[in-house]
């Protein structure tokens, strides 16, 4: 299994009120410079959170959300320091509760 780090958040926060496009373009770039697969992707309405180990995560979320996932925990944390009002945490997938850690449900 892999573990999967996430900052997650309403979509009103992520895609809107923050500069969210901005860092992940820079991002992508700085990867391209270092020659760096992308492990970040950005979800909307992210099915994990459905998940029974989630469950006081999604009390949290009030609206439709939004996740960046990634396998480091660095940009993860950086991620939480960046936009402060995100909820952060991981999780092992594929698992049965969580086979397909990328999948939207809308």
């Amino acid at each position: 299994m892999t573990i999967y780090y996430f900052a997650i958040a309403s979509q009103d926060f992520l895609l809107h009120e923050e500069p969210l496009e901005e860092v992940l373009r820079e991002r992508i770039n700085h990867y391209k410079n270092i020659e760096k697969v992308i492990d970040f992707w950005l979800i909307v309405n992210p099915e994990f959170i459905n998940a029974t180990e989630m469950a006081s995560i999604k009390k949290q979320l009030t609206k439709p959300s939004a996740a960046i996932l990634s396998h480091n925990k660095t940009f993860i944390e950086w991620l939480k320091l960046r936009f402060g009002f995100v909820i952060t945490g991981e999780f092992e997938s594929p698992s049965n509760e969580i086979p397909s850690p990328l999948k939207s449900s809308g």
